[in-house]
């Protein structure tokens, strides 16, 4: 039977799939108060063009329209991927109480990784935070995510070559058929 930390990670886990049929890094998460999922979100940065469009960032400015207040108290936030700096700010401000993580990011996490924003002691506001909830799963998202890029860069890097030498064969054939004609009519 799933715990109810699992239970939210799986739903935040759908709204990342979300961002994956957009092509977008698949993040997604929701907010939980009161035992009711009163917001999600899903990693839209390309998609809006706007770099303030993380998974996160798009949940609280949902969570607090809901609330009517842009204090979260009370709300817990559960992320398939460990939070940046921007939006490890955002959760202090907003002063969410937990944030519930599926992996870590080791190369620009904020809740431990890199830095822990979410419990610097100077700060009016600490988040409480649990690391780990079907961890695997959603760390094979992202790297299956990445895999695809990456062969899908090479496959585009691969047809522009070959269009490149189908235009430079064409050319030539050109200069060809030209020099061909003035012999002609020369």
């Amino acid at each position: 039977m799933l715990s109810q930390d699992e239970k939210y990670m799986r739903e935040a886990i759908r709204q990342a799939k979300k961002a994956e049929k957009l092509m977008e890094v698949p993040i997604g998460c929701i907010i939980v108060y009161e035992g009711q999922i009163i917001a999600r979100g899903y990693n839209r940065r390309n998609t809006d063009k706007n770099t303030l469009s993380h998974a996160e960032l798009n949940a609280i400015r949902k969570a607090s329209k809901k609330l009517g207040d842009w204090r979260l108290e009370g709300c817990t936030m559960y992320v398939t991927l460990e939070p940046c700096q921007m939006c490890a700010g955002a959760l202090v401000q907003s002063r969410i109480d937990k944030v519930v993580i599926g992996c870590m990011n080791g190369k620009a996490g904020c809740a431990g990784s890199v830095l822990n924003l979410l419990q610097m002691e100077g700060f009016n506001h600490q988040v409480e935070i649990v690391q780990g909830v079907l961890e695997q799963e959603c760390s094979s998202m992202l790297s299956c995510f990445f895999k695809e890029l990456r062969e899908l860069k090479k496959q585009q890097k691969l047809m522009k070559s070959f269009s490149r030498k189908d235009a430079d064969e064409k050319e030539d054939a050109d200069v060809k058929e030209d020099t061909d004609e003035k012999r002609n009519y020369g």
